[in-house]
C-alpha cells in the first residue's frame, strides 16, 4: 500500500490568515482509497524550503501532493520549487501557454504577461489540465516518488483531485484497498475514564482506535483498513460493538449526531415542551436545541431566588401543563480559585433531578463544556424516561 505526504504552501497559512481545508480533505479522500498518510506539512512561499520538504519527502513516501504556488505572482514558487527538487530547469511549454490563454478567453478576459510564469513547467513534467481555473497543475518523479502539483483554491484542487489525480494514482499504484472510519462520540465521562475502558483496543493495529477529548465531550475513532468498504465496515463493527459493550450509555451518537440534535430527537419523541432557563446567557443552550430542531423550546427568565425555592416555583407552573418539562441551569465563577460550578436540574410534574458539577479547565471553555454537561445531563433523564415507559 503506498504512502503519501501532504504539503501545503503559503505564507499565509502560516500567518493565520487563512484555514488549511485542503489537507483534511486530501486526507479523507486519500484514506478512502487505502492511502496511508504519515505527515502533512505548511510552508511558507519560499522555492529552495519547499524544494527541500520535497526532497526528504521523497526519501520516505511513494507520493507527495502540493497545493498552492501555482499562481501568477511572484510569490507562487512552486513551479520553481519542483524543478529544484527534480533536479532540471523549468521551461516555456508553448501548448500549455495556449490553454491558459484559451481559458481566459472562456472567461472574456486577457491574460498579462505575468501568467506566462504559468506555463514554464519543470523539464520532464505532465500537465494536469485545469478546466475550472487558470493554475495548471502538473506531475512528475522525485527519485522514486510521485510528485503532483496542485492549485491551492479549494475548489480547483477538489476537482482537479477527483477527475484527474485519483485516475492516475489507481493506475499506477493498483489501489485495491481502502481505509474506513467511524466515530462514537460520548458525554459524561472523561478521556482517562473511557481510555481506562477501551485502553486495550486502544493498542490494535486494524482496525485501530483513538480518543480525542472536546469540551464536555470524548470521540472514540475506530478505523479499518481492507480490502473493500464492506470488509472494513465488518471489522468497524465488531470492535464498536465491544466499544458500546463497555462504555454503555455515555456513547450518545456516531459521526454527525450531534448532543443537540440526539436530545432534540428524544424531546420529540415524548411530545415534551423544554421550558429553558439559563443564569449564564453565554451558555449556548437555547441556541443549539433550535437549530437541531427541538421544537417547542420556551424561554423562561431566571428568577435570582434560592435556587431550590426557584426549582419549586418552576415545577408548579410545570404542573399546569403536562406536556412540559424544565430545565434550569445556574452557574457560579469563583475568580480566585479560577474555578466554576454547574448545578443543573431537570424539572418534571413528579421529581426534581439535580447535578452539581465542578470546572476548572480554560476560563474561554466553560460555555460550551456546561451546554455540553448540560444537554447530556438531559439526554440521560430523557432516556431514563423512555426505559420507564418500555
Amino acid at each position: 500500500m503506498p504512502v503519501a505526504e501532504i504539503i501545503a504552501i503559503g505564507t499565509e497559512l502560516l500567518l493565520g490568515e487563512i484555514q488549511d481545508t485542503n489537507t483534511k480533505h486530501l486526507a479523507r479522500t486519500l484514506r478512502d482509497k487505502g492511502i496511508d498518510i504519515f505527515r502533512a506539512t505548511l510552508v511558507g512561499d519560499n522555492s529552495t524550503r519547499i524544494a527541500n520538504l520535497i526532497r526528504e519527502a521523497a526519501t520516505r513516501s511513494d507520493i507527495i501532493l502540493t497545493t498552492g504556488g501555482l499562481g501568477p505572482t511572484v510569490d507562487d514558487p512552486t513551479r520553481e520549487a519542483a524543478a529544484l527538487a527534480m533536479g532540471v530547469q523549468a521551461e516555456f511549454n508553448p501548448d500549455l501557454w495556449q490553454q491558459v490563454e484559451a481559458r481566459f478567453q472562456r472567461m472574456g478576459r486577457l491574460p498579462t504577461e505575468n501568467n506566462r510564469r504559468q506555463a514554464f513547467l519543470p523539464r520532464g513534467a505532465r500537465v494536469i489540465e485545469n478546466p475550472v481555473g487558470t493554475a495548471p497543475a502538473f506531475f512528475g518523479m522525485v527519485g522514486q516518488a510521485l510528485l503532483v502539483c496542485l492549485p491551492g483554491v479549494p475548489r480547483e484542487m477538489e476537482f482537479l483531485l477527483e477527475n484527474a489525480v485519483l485516475p492516475l494514482l489507481e493506475e499506477r499504484f493498483n489501489l485495491n484497498e481502502t481505509i474506513h472510519a467511524i466515530v462514537l462520540h460520548c458525554a459524561g465521562v472523561g478521556e482517562s475514564q473511557v481510555d481506562e475502558w477501551i485502553g486495550d483496543l486502544e493498542t490494535s493495529h486494524n482496525p485501530t482506535v483513538g480518543l480525542l477529548a472536546h469540551p464536555g465531550i470524548v470521540d472514540i475513532r475506530i478505523t479499518a483498513k481492507a480490502a473493500s468498504l464492506a470488509e472494513a465496515d465488518q471489522m468497524i463493527a465488531t470492535t464498536a460493538g465491544k466499544i458500546r459493550e463497555r462504555v454503555g450509555s455515555a456513547i450518545f451518537g456516531q459521526d454527525a449526531d450531534t448532543l443537540e440534535s440526539v436530545t432534540a430527537a428524544l424531546l420529540q419523541v415524548h411530545h415534551l415542551t423544554l421550558n429553558l432557563a439559563v443564569e449564564d446567557q453565554q451558555i449556548p443552550l437555547a441556541g443549539r436545541l433550535n437549530k437541531a430542531g427541538a421544537t417547542p423550546v420556551e424561554i423562561v427568565p431566571f428568577e435570582p431566588l434560592d435556587f431550590d425555592s426557584y426549582l419549586t416555583s418552576m415545577q408548579q407552573a410545570i404542573c399546569k401543563n403536562g406536556s412540559s418539562v424544565g430545565l434550569c441551569v445556574a452557574t457560579t465563577h469563583q475568580e480566585q480559585e479560577k474555578r466554576s460550578q454547574l448545578k443543573i436540574a431537570l424539572i418534571t410534574r413528579d421529581a426534581i433531578y439535580t447535578d452539581f458539577r465542578q470546572y476548572g479547565g480554560p476560563e474561554g471553555n466553560f460555555p460550551v463544556w456546561a451546554s455540553n454537561y448540560s444537554l447530556n445531563f438531559l439526554r440521560v433523564k430523557l432516556l431514563k424516561l423512555t426505559t420507564d415507559k418500555e
